[in-house]
């Protein structure tokens, strides 16, 4: 069986929470945390016992883990470059280790800790593998991240899955920039665009995006594209959405105007809450913030482009 590279990032606990949104956000691979913090209040809340096996109890609870998983053709030093980076620059200590891992490892610890979810008013995530789930009357997305990132479980996904529900019109086309599983535009697709664009620069994320779209019957609609937004994507959108990193938002705002329709609507997630001011200076230069909604540590902001730009 082919091998698999696990990252373990090791942190304060009082950073886990930081530490995985920022692994989660910046890596397009499958995740889970490793936090014995509250043990006994977690213990209690899920399984209502209050007997703990004795190794637990033993655990550090002053350190807390990030595991992350890469195929064996991803590069496991560009990952972690990338993950130092982001760690340095929001002051969270970190060490981090490369460890081998069966595949089947990876998937059985994967999907125990997905399951389903609803989202805005409409929609209900769905793992791929649940079957005869009760959708509560909602419209089902199923989706299989893969090795992408977007279940949308996290919080930046999320409150961009409810802006676009919110700001949407039937028949609006839809640019996803940064696509990771396409969850953003199979959403948009399902509730009523008429047709969506994802592009990302990791090919995986593409692949795993194009597989959801024909998961969920909408492949016909949706373009996957790999590689720069600017170079690869055609035409204009009435919504456009990045749930990306700061840096990355930042950067390709200024770009994003020229696949604008007038007054289309353009929809920000991902960016840390302690930098969300620089980030709302540098893209008000050229929209106008409408909307800002910060939740649990991110912030996500809904702009229009300015009537004239710099």
């Amino acid at each position: 069986m082919n091998n698999w590279t696990e990252i373990k990032i090791s942190v304060n606990a009082a950073d886990i929470d930081r530490a995985s949104d920022i692994a989660n956000v910046v890596v397009p691979y499958g995740i889970y945390i490793e936090d014995y913090t509250n043990l006994e209040q977690t213990v209690e809340d899920i399984a209502h016992i209050d007997l703990i096996d004795e190794d637990l109890l033993q655990k550090d609870r002053s350190r807390a883990f990030v595991h992350i998983y890469l195929e064996p053709d991803v590069s496991p030093a560009e990952a972690v470059a990338f993950l130092s980076e982001r760690y340095e620059a929001e002051g969270i200590a970190h060490e981090i280790e490369l460890l081998n891992c069966a595949e089947e490892d990876w998937r059985n610890n994967w999907k125990k800790y997905f399951s389903p979810l609803p989202v805005g008013e409409k929609l209900m995530i769905v793992p791929s593998w649940y079957e005869n789930c009760d959708t509560q009357g909602r419209t089902a997305l199923h989706i299989d991240p893969g090795l992408a990132f977007g279940t949308g479980g996290h919080d930046t996904t999320r409150l961009c899955l409810e802006m676009c529900e919110k700001y949407m019109k039937q028949g609006d086309t839809v640019l996803d920039v940064g696509c990771g599983s396409g969850i953003l535009a199979i959403a948009a697709l399902l509730t009523g665009a008429s047709a969506a664009v994802g592009v990302d620069i990791d090919d995986v994320a593409v692949r795993t995006a194009a597989e959801n779209a024909e998961l969920n019957g909408v492949g016909d609609r949706f373009t996957p594209l790999c590689g720069s937004f600017t170079e690869k994507v055609k035409g204009r959108f009435d919504i456009v959405l990045a749930n990306i990193v700061a840096d990355a938002i930042k950067f390709l705002s200024k770009g994003v105007r020229d696949f604008m329709k007038p007054g289309a609507v353009y929809i920000m997630s991902g960016i840390i809450d302690t930098r969300a001011e620089e980030v709302k200076a540098e893209v008000s230069r050229c929209f106008d913030v409408i909307e800002e909604h910060l939740e649990n540590g991110w912030c996500c902001m809904v702009a229009k482009a300015k009537s004239t730009g710099d």
